[in-house]
């Protein structure tokens, strides 16, 4: 279940290719092909692995607040779809 209050990345297996819209995001291991359609989210995607949490990742990007649950539903589709995954060794706070 995603949990933006986890620290998060994009999954090792997954590259992300620029592209005018936003960037293609390819998995490796699944071979799955997806389309991240803003530049932003793009951004935040690529630098989940360095904020503490998904939140402080779309702060960092300047997603406007206004934005933040149409970002939170993407985000959580990506993690569905394994495309990003929690940080390893973070356990979930009790």
């Amino acid at each position: 279940m995603f949990t933006p209050e986890r620290p998060y990345r994009c999954a090792p297996s997954v590259a992300l290719r620029p592209e005018p819209f936003g960037a293609l995001a390819y998995d490796f291991a699944t071979r799955r092909l997806s389309f991240l359609k803003t530049p932003a989210l793009v951004e935040v995607v690529r630098t989940l692995g360095d904020h503490p949490d998904v939140h402080t990742a779309l702060g960092s990007a300047a997603v406007p607040p206004a934005e933040h649950a149409a970002y939170l539903r993407a985000l959580a589709g990506l993690a569905d779809t394994g495309l990003i995954e929690p940080r390893p060794g973070q356990e979930e706070a009790a």
